[in-house]
């Protein structure tokens, strides 16, 4: 099931800690859309460290589109690699 968050419109490092705060809430099976104007590079290693892979690529309504989702959940990986 996907998750969206739009942190497009805010200040550091609001973006970070909601996107962090949205991640507590995936279930296995789920996955976040976060729609952000910048590239974060901040959250990446934080993703990592807490058991999350990720997917960021240009595009999207506001310049980045970023998924998350559980490390080894590969059913998620399988759905994101089908949206364009």
């Amino acid at each position: 099931m996907e998750h969206i968050l739009d942190v497009s419109m805010l200040e550091p490092c609001e973006p970070l800690e909601l996107t962090l705060s949205a991640t507590r809430d995936l279930s296995v099976g789920d996955y976040l859309k976060v729609v952000h104007r910048r590239e974060p590079h901040p959250l990446f290693p934080l993703l990592e460290k807490t058991g999350f892979s990720w997917l960021c690529r240009p595009g999207g309504e506001a310049g980045f589109e970023i998924f998350i989702w559980h490390r080894g959940d590969t059913a998620v990986e399988d759905d994101i690699a089908k949206i364009p």
